[in-house]
């Protein structure tokens, strides 16, 4: 093994040279307890794997469940290792990866939506332009005064960085997003 690749820790390095890795979106049904989030998120660091997008929110108040999106980046065989070893969690109910069941349903990718607010200082034809522009992007104006705007924004990933982008020179401040929030088309749930 030469120097320049010695193992990281990581799992991603275990991973077959030909194995390409790709962004997969796995929802996970959990109990609603204190410590479920940790337990899931120290499975992602305690192996080396990174979460590039996470939201929970409880989705079944009644039955005390929460659901867990989870962005994650790697190979096939490392996302299979993910999901199995998340399904080995206690109060995980069940485990689904949106990615892999979209293909199996004939789309490309599972529906995936983000919130953004950003926030976007600026005066005369900054103003005026940052205004025509979320417009454009459908973006909505949730606090404004003489000197900023902070607007809302719902869409796909690349639209809600394209927005960003768009701000930058126009006098961004600062952005918040949300995470993604992901399901499959079709009339079967999770």
């Amino acid at each position: 093994m030469s120097a320049h690749l010695q193992p990281t820790g990581s799992a991603y390095f275990i991973a077959a040279e030909t194995q390409v890795s790709e962004n997969h979106t796995l929802s996970v049904l959990v109990s609603n307890e204190p410590g479920v989030l940790a337990r899931v998120i120290g499975l992602f660091s305690g192996r080396g794997y990174n979460i590039e997008s996470l939201t929970v929110s409880e989705t079944e108040h009644q039955a005390h469940l929460s659901r867990i999106t989870i962005v994650t980046r790697g190979t096939p065989h490392v996302l299979e290792q993910i999901k199995a070893q998340l399904e080995r969690i206690v109060p995980v109910h069940r485990v689904v990866d949106l990615t892999v069941r979209a293909k199996d349903l004939g789309h490309e990718r599972p529906l995936e939506r983000e919130l953004a607010l950003v926030k976007v200082s600026g005066t005369g034809d900054h103003r005026v332009e940052a205004l025509r522009l979320a417009d454009a992007f459908r973006a909505s104006v949730i606090d404004a005064n003489t000197e900023h705007f902070v607007f809302e924004i719902t869409g796909k990933v690349s639209k809600i960085d394209q927005f960003i982008a768009i701000m930058k020179p126009l006098g961004l401040i600062e952005v918040c997003r949300t995470g993604i929030a992901a399901m499959n088309r079709g009339p079967q749930g999770m």
